[in-house]
């Protein structure tokens, strides 16, 4: 009986850490604000086919990095200290729907001037973990 369940437990194991290491399809967008003026940036809702989701978490593994990916593009275009945030959703259905509402709080309020970065200028690179 113990070998039964030490096996399953082996098993259930290594799904799981398969699970983890194996790159999906994700929908991400960005969103990029300044403390020293009114302008916001959003990027176009870019699909990535590798991108790596915790298990545990079901997080997007390193967002921070992807966001840094944004902040560098930000400072070469002449974006002084930008805070940047990286938004992601399985399905595209998902990511729309929070596009729009982040887009929408700052666009309605008429307090930001509302910029977009576009695709050929800018675009996310998938980032694997380390091994």
């Amino acid at each position: 009986m113990r070998k039964y369940i030490l096996s399953f437990v082996m098993a259930f194991a290594c799904l799981c850490l398969w699970g983890a290491n194996r790159p999906a399809k994700a929908y991400l967008f960005g969103f990029a604000s300044s403390f020293n003026d009114s302008t916001v940036y959003f990027t176009e809702i870019q699909q990535l086919d590798s991108v790596y989701i915790e298990s545990k978490t079901r997080f997007l593994y390193s967002r921070d990095n992807y966001s840094n990916q944004l902040r560098e593009h930000l400072q070469q275009e002449g974006v002084n200290t930008p805070t940047c945030v990286t938004c992601f959703a399985l399905n595209k259905k998902d990511i729309e729907k929070k596009y729009a509402r982040l887009r929408k709080k700052y666009a309605a309020n008429g307090k930001f001037i509302v910029k977009e970065v576009k695709q050929p200028g800018f675009r996310y690179e998938a980032i694997k973990p380390d091994e």
